[in-house]
């Protein structure tokens, strides 16, 4: 008979944490007497941050009385009591190897449903103060699991767990977390998992993920697509840099000018994915430390050569070097195509929004898509000052014309006096969130958009207003991401990325491809993630030990160690942050 031995709630708060503060749910105290239990969760509880906690399908969290005994044991540790986990119920019986996703119960005078495993974030080593935490709850197959409240009602420590209704599927709690977390996943597996109405939408996106990496054929020891989409990248086509030779300088308009790349010795380069980027080694003075940048593919593919295009900007060190001193029968030094921002096959209708020198990793895929002769429904958008600011204007022009299906608006915010409407443009002011909300576009679109951030923000929004799903709607940034610090407020005067304080370090070379920063590698850090922190390079993380695979990245060069080993490793050409450190000079997509 299984018993609910402790209620423990907890309204979140903040607490200190590695010179930050933390506001979190996760310090329960056992409370005595009946609770009743509501749909989102128990009278008196709370959770911090919502993203990953609490909701109705995370109303309630259960942990085993036995696995507290198992890491009394494995810990050393005399000192557990229950809530120490984060759980809101503490329970006798109710295995994670036994308990099933769908599984119904009743407490009381409320019943409950079984939706998915506990999401394992740093937050339970926080309270348990073991850093390793969300990883040993992983490899040692207890990570508890999440309750959606179908009955509202009372509950009291000493009760009955009754059970009501059993999952389809007969899919274990400890099952399904290590089809997500764990290396050895099956095909049937996955298929199993989709077939259970009960699993949370959040885990049902994860298995999606998974099984279409599975059909796209994707090798063994690729990494998880679903746990991260930096999985879905191919490998690189080689690693580390190369030189490729420069075959023509080409200006596009006033600020932008393109490169065409080809193999030294002529050979056909392998082919870039149409939105991918390439990244580029320059070293503008003698002695100084290479400067790293990242230029999207704008050119047709397939072609055995490469052309990107650079944004001059007053004072972009690459962009006016490079202007300035490179010419053809130059060479540069190349890491291989990467990115996750790629067209996706398929029949349904394309949007392509582009601002600026945004523009260029949707002309990849326009060229794909005309090479192809496509009949989608194409949507091409683009924003621009005026005519001299609106590089490719005549190749897109001619793009379109062999898509039967195309469409196209070009928004010019100051037309200039030679500016011609209907000709060079068709609508005056910038493709905005309104503008876009306007058009009418279809919502079983795919669309992709890249440019400036409040850009992107914005029209993102709009486009998903405007009926579009969100996992359809694709976006490239070129500078730093956003950050992702589950729990830690974020700065609203954040520094812009800088060389931490203190003494260089004398370790391997670091470079952050996309903040434009390369310091020294410190043994005073604990990781690269560590790293990027002192230098306030803006990071994504939730577990910090290997786990959850949100800080994975792309490695563009050099190699790292593992401390702790990550519980799956990444795709091949990946890093996961919160647990390496380098053994030689690593360029990192961040």
């Amino acid at each position: 008979m299984a018993t609910l031995t402790a209620v423990n709630v907890g309204m979140p708060k903040d607490v200190p944490w590695r010179g930050r503060t933390v506001h979190t749910g996760v310090y329960k105290q056992t409370v005595q007497g009946p609770r009743t239990v509501r749909r989102l969760n128990v009278d008196g509880d709370g959770q911090g941050d919502l993203g990953g906690h609490g909701g109705e399908q995370r109303a309630v969290l259960v942990y085993q009385k036995e696995s507290y005994q198992f890491w009394a044991g494995r810990l050393g540790r005399d000192d557990l009591r229950p809530g120490q986990f984060g759980e809101n119920f503490t329970v006798e019986g109710l295995p994670d190897d036994e308990v099933c996703i769908g599984d119904r119960y009743r407490i009381g005078g409320a019943t409950f449903e079984v939706t998915q495993p506990r999401v394992t974030c740093y937050r339970v080593g926080l309270r348990m103060g073991e850093p390793r935490m969300a990883a040993l709850l992983v490899a040692h197959h207890r990570p508890g699991f999440y309750l959606r409240v179908i009955e509202e009602g009372e509950v009291e420590a000493g009760q009955e767990i009754v059970k009501v209704s059993s999952g389809p599927e007969a899919m274990t709690v400890e099952e399904i977390d290590r089809v997500l977390y764990l290396p050895g996943h099956t095909r049937e597996q996955v298929e199993r998992a989709l077939r259970i109405p009960a699993l949370s939408p959040g885990w049902q996106t994860s298995m999606r993920a998974l099984l279409a990496q599975a059909d796209a054929g994707t090798a063994a020891g690729s990494g998880s697509a679903g746990l991260t989409a930096a999985a879905t990248a191919p490998p690189p086509a080689w690693q580390g840099f190369r030189p490729l030779t420069v075959t023509r300088v080409q200006p596009e308009s006033h600020s932008v000018f393109s490169l065409s790349l080809a193999a030294v010795d002529g050979s056909p380069l392998p082919a870039g994915r149409p939105g991918q980027f390439l990244t580029v080694k320059v070293v503008t003075e003698e002695g100084a430390l290479p400067l790293i940048r990242s230029y999207s593919l704008s050119g047709e593919p397939d072609t055995g050569t490469y052309r990107i295009s650079v944004k001059v900007e007053p004072r972009g060190a690459v962009g006016n070097h490079l202007r300035a001193h490179l010419r053809t029968g130059d060479t540069l030094e190349c890491a291989a195509p990467r990115g996750t921002f790629r067209l996706s096959d398929g029949d349904n209708p394309v949007v392509l929004l582009s601002a600026g020198v945004g523009v260029t990793p949707v002309l990849a895929m326009l060229h794909a898509l005309a090479r192809a002769e496509s009949t989608r429904q194409v949507w091409w958008l683009h924003g621009a000052r005026d005519g001299t600011e609106h590089p490719f204007a005549q190749e897109c022009r001619e793009l379109l014309g062999h898509l039967p299906n195309a469409r196209s608006i070009v928004f010019y915010s100051k037309p200039a006096p030679g500016d011609r409407q209907g000709v060079d443009y068709e609508e005056v002011g910038r493709l905005s969130a309104e503008r876009v909300l306007g058009l009418g576009l279809p919502t079983d679109a795919d669309a992709y958009l890249c440019g400036p951030d409040a850009f992107m923000g914005s029209v993102t929004a709009a486009l998903i207003e405007a009926g579009l799903t969100a996992p359809r709607v694709h976006s490239e940034t070129f500078g730093s991401g956003a950050s992702l610090t589950p729990g830690v407020e974020g700065r609203a005067d954040a520094p812009a990325p800088h060389r931490p304080a203190g003494p260089a370090g004398t370790g391997p070379e670091v470079s952050f491809a996309r903040s434009g920063l390369t310091v020294f590698w410190d043994d005073a850090q604990e990781s690269l993630l560590e790293l990027a922190e002192a230098c306030d390079v803006p990071v994504q993380w939730s577990c910090r030990t290997g786990v959850c695979h949100t800080c994975e990245l792309a490695l563009l060069s050099g190699s790292v160690a593992y401390a702790p080993d990550p519980v799956e490793p990444p795709a091949d050409g990946n890093v996961l942050i919160c647990c390496s450190k380098p053994t030689a000079g690593v360029v990192l997509d961040l």
